[in-house]
Formats: C-alpha cells, structure tokens, sequence
C-alpha cells in the first residue's frame, strides 16, 4: 500500500477566485512505514499573496518570483503522486486548488490521478468529536512533538501529519502481526524419535503489566470492543 501524505500553502481560501498553490509537498508512505522519499516544491503564483495567507506561512511574491510555476512542476508531482493513496488534512480545500491547476493544464481531476483520499481532519472530528483537530491541536493530543513549527510550511507539515496519520490509525498497524517464515536449518532433519525443543520464553512482570495497558488503551480506541480483554472476561467468568 503507497500513500502519499500531501500539504499545500497557497495565495488565499479560494481557488476560484484565481488564488494559486504556492508551495506543495508530498511524504511517502509504504505499508505504513516512512519510505524517506519526499517531493516538495516552491512556486511561482503569478499573483499577489494576500496579507493574511503571508501571516500563516509567512511567503510573499516578491521572494517566489525566480520560483517554477506549477506547471513546470507538475509532471513530476503527478509521477510521484500517481495511483497512490492521498492523505489530507482538511482535503476539500487542497482537492479544489490541486484541481484548478490540473484544469489550467487541461488535465483530468485529482480524483482520476490518485486511488483514494483520506481526509485526515474528518477521522479526527469522528475521533475527538467537539474538539479542536487543526494539526497543532492533534500535535499535542497525540504526542506529535511540534514545538520547531512557528509558520505553516508544507514539507514540515505534511511529515507531522503523517506522524499524526500513523497515531490515529495505529489500531490498524497494531492489528498487523508480522509472522517471521520458519527457518529450515540445511543439514538438520527432523524425526519423532529426536525431536526438536520446545522453547517457551515466559513475559516478564513488567511485560505483562505493558501489555495490559496497552490492552486498555486499544480498548478506549476501539469502544469497548477489543476482542483480547472479550477473551479473557468469558474465561475468567
């Protein structure tokens, strides 16, 4: 599974009425796991930035017009953004600006160049519902360390949120349970007669106390549904 972790920081709030990407980046993710692999660039917006968008990210005009515009850029994006899983934070907002682009382009919509989109901020209201879920708020809810982010930057918010991503879905990673192949040891062949041992490696008081509460964690996650602390409830009653 390849996702792509996408932020963008543009001229203003509205693509229709010609505000531009101005800066976009991309964190790849495989099965889950940081590939290293990133993609990030600065763009010339051939426009003025409002002044309130320049408070947030703190970029002007003046200092992206030696940058490439997004059309000189783009088909590098789209080769690295293609068929692969997109997650955003408040994904409408980067859809409409990433789509005005491709229409400039005369290029399909996002919809037609990526697999899916996962908006992050809609798993966060369903998760944390009544609470604030911009990205410093889920930051410091779920121990995202975030103190170096004093202006919006897509590169730097695009790697939070993928810590952010992992954090909210990890019930799903934690589900995954890597089994390693059996070894075969050449030379060595097994018979009833002399059997291989039978190693058992009992936990640790401080293992099973680190098991238990993670096990009441996965349980607040999972609504009172986890299937381990079910299982042991009908045995021990």
């Amino acid at each position: 599974m390849r996702q792509i972790i996408l932020d963008t920081e543009t001229t203003g709030l509205d693509p229709k009425l010609g505000h531009r990407i101005i800066e976009v980046a991309g964190v790849e993710l495989v099965n889950r796991r940081p590939t290293g692999r990133s993609i990030h660039f600065y763009l010339n917006p051939e426009r003025e930035i409002d002044a309130g968008a320049t408070d947030v990210h703190g970029l002007t005009w003046e200092a992206l017009r030696d940058k490439p515009r997004f059309g000189e850029v783009a088909d590098e994006f789209i080769e690295f953004a293609r068929a692969a899983q997109w997650i955003i934070h408040h994904a409408p907002f980067d859809l409409a600006f990433f789509d005005e682009e491709f229409k400039r382009l005369d290029w399909p919509s996002s919809v037609a160049i990526c697999a899916e989109v996962i908006d992050t901020l809609a798993l966060a209201r369903e998760q944390f519902p009544g609470k604030k879920n911009n990205l410093d708020s889920l930051c410091e809810r779920l121990g995202v360390a975030y103190a170096h982010r004093t202006l919006h930057g897509a590169l730097l918010d695009a790697q939070l949120l993928g810590e952010v991503y992992l954090a909210m879905t990890r019930g799903q990673e934690s589900l995954t349970i890597d089994i390693a192949p059996p070894m075969v040891v050449v030379g060595t062949t097994f018979s009833f007669d002399n059997p291989m041992p039978i190693i058992v490696i009992e936990p640790s008081p401080e293992e099973l106390a680190a098991h238990r509460a993670y096990l009441s964690e996965l349980n607040v996650e999972a609504k009172g549904r986890c299937l381990w602390l079910a299982i042991e409830t009908d045995a021990s009653a």
